[in-house]
């Protein structure tokens, strides 16, 4: 066993602190990774609270880790001691499910669906068809800790032109906006609506257009409109209806990030006929959708789940080769729980990263 330390909640209504835990030492085809940096992500807060009430505590967050390999198994052969690497949201699965054999883990069918960085399967033994964890393990603690050991196919290499602390939120944020962007096609000339201009939503506008899309940005935050000026995109207050009205049937796809429950009505409007709006932030029920609209002009809504193991290494890949990641803010672990106060408040400008040294002298002390 391996010791190890991290932050962890131990009730919905706690704070985060300091926790001393055993991680399994690298089995045969396995990689031991010292965390570097960690990024914060909105869907960190809702579980630590419990607001989708699967939480199992203690819940140690953090799927944005990187690291550097420091231990390999037997069998690996994808890594080597000394790399840096990622790991996302997803660190097993089913791997025999119609989804995982097409590569789509993060869509896994099987009993237990796949098996998240932190807080256990998505699908507990006692919600499965078979009363069983396939897994083994009830709980995982994430990369908010030293030491993450993953199996080697859900390890991701950090190409060399991005900076490790950069990367982070790129394997959840960057995957999860990336994933529908390249699924439905989005391509040089399409004009494409972002709604929501967080964490996900600025990552978002930035992979559309090095896409080569023309890109608008929906936000309720009259400040990140210079935001998204900066980023060479068009910026529009969301609940402006004479700026909407001239946008109406012009939009060829529209990703919606925000992470609460909202209503896209006004948005699907804006589609042209044919086309798509994809909702990714919210994993609750959205406000009824008006079928007139959808019928009307044979729109669609849709949704869309982080992204596939071979997705995200693309989307790190092209985030490398063209020279966008996420504007991020590095902050000692010492002080997430204030991060997660001004996430929950919008008040982040975009991504927090976690520089995990910090936690070493915490431990040390």
């Amino acid at each position: 066993m391996i010791k190890s330390h991290g932050y962890a909640a131990k009730h919905s209504f706690s704070r985060l602190k300091l926790f001393d835990f055993d991680r399994e030492e690298a089995g045969a085809d396995e990689v031991e990774i010292a965390v570097m940096y960690c990024g914060v992500c909105h869907s960190d807060v809702h579980q630590v609270k419990n607001e989708w009430s699967n939480t199992v505590y203690p819940c140690m967050p953090g799927h944005e880790a990187v690291g550097k390999v420091t231990r390999v198994g037997a069998n690996v052969t994808r890594h080597a001691v000394g790399d840096i690497v990622g790991v996302g949201c997803m660190i097993d699965s089913c791997r025999s499910c119609p989804a995982c054999l097409a590569g789509f883990e993060n869509y896994c069918e099987g009993p237990n669906s796949w098996l998240a960085t932190y807080n256990g399967p998505m699908v507990p033994a006692k919600k499965a068809p078979t009363g069983e964890n396939m897994y083994g393990r009830d709980n995982t603690m994430g990369g908010y800790s030293d030491t993450l050991v993953v199996k080697q196919d859900f390890v991701l290499k950090i190409p060399a032109g991005l900076r490790p602390e950069a990367a982070a939120p790129i394997l959840c944020a960057g995957v999860t906006t990336y994933s529908p962007l390249r699924h439905w096609k989005v391509q040089a000339g399409d004009k494409v609506g972002i709604l929501g201009f967080g964490g996900l939503g600025h990552m978002a506008a930035k992979i559309a257009k090095a896409m080569g899309a023309q890109v608008t940005v929906f936000t309720s935050t009259r400040e990140k409109l210079d935001e998204a000026a900066r980023l060479g995109v068009e910026g529009v207050m969301e609940d402006d209806k004479k700026a909407l009205a001239p946008l109406k049937a012009s939009f060829d796809f529209i990703l919606s990030t925000v992470p609460q429950k909202h209503n896209v009505n006004p948005f699907v409007e804006l589609l042209k006929r044919d086309k798509t709006l994809v909702a990714v932030g919210a994993l609750e029920p959205l406000a009824p959708i008006n079928n007139m609209e959808t019928a009307m002009h044979r729109k669609s809504v849709a949704g869309s789940l982080i992204g596939s193991i071979a997705e995200t290494q693309e989307v790190l890949d092209f985030c490398a080769r063209h020279g966008i990641g996420p504007d991020i803010e590095i902050i000692p672990i010492q002080q997430v729980n204030d991060a997660y106060d001004k996430v929950e408040d919008g008040e982040v400008r975009f991504r927090y990263v976690i520089d995990m040294a910090t936690l070493a002298d915490e431990v040390k002390d």
